[in-house]
């Protein structure tokens, strides 16, 4: 009898993640993201650095919504391809960010705010847990959640 596997090993081809600035939730996104197989790049200048340039299929998020560069970083990002745009942050403290990229006519849709799935977690470890949760989700058109119905 053959037991069957939970898993795949079909090597799906998933974009890397890419995350404004270096800070802990931004460490451990990298790490939970490795872990599940994805490329993760952690842009540590706060003003954006050399650019983070994603591309289609690519997860970009911003951890930091007070860098000096968010807005641009978020306006790059949404008019991006990239399948995954999202920032850390209350919808309390995004409203003004959100509001002055709106008043450019920056469409704002597609933004999680704040990132990542519902968990109540507050520790940096489990805040990322949640982000990268939610990138996995988006990219299988998932919408999250308990698998049990």
């Amino acid at each position: 009898m053959t037991r069957e596997q939970p898993w795949s090993d079909d090597g799906t081809t998933h974009g890397r993640i890419l995350v404004l600035s270096d800070n802990p939730i931004a460490r451990a996104i990298e790490t939970i993201g490795r872990t599940v197989g994805r490329e993760v790049l952690v842009e540590g200048a706060d003003d954006g650095g050399p650019g983070l340039d994603p591309r289609p299929g690519d997860a970009v998020v911003l951890c930091d919504h007070d860098a000096p560069d968010a807005p641009a970083v978020l306006r790059a990002a949404l008019a991006s391809d990239a399948s995954y745009v999202a920032m850390m942050a209350s919808r309390r403290r995004s409203e003004g960010l959100l509001a002055e990229l709106v008043a450019e006519g920056v469409d704002v849709t597609r933004l999680h705010v704040p990132a990542g799935h519902n968990l109540g977690g507050k520790a940096p470890g489990e805040i990322a847990l949640s982000v990268v949760a939610e990138i996995v989700a988006e990219s299988y058109d998932r919408p999250g959640g308990a698998m049990r119905g």
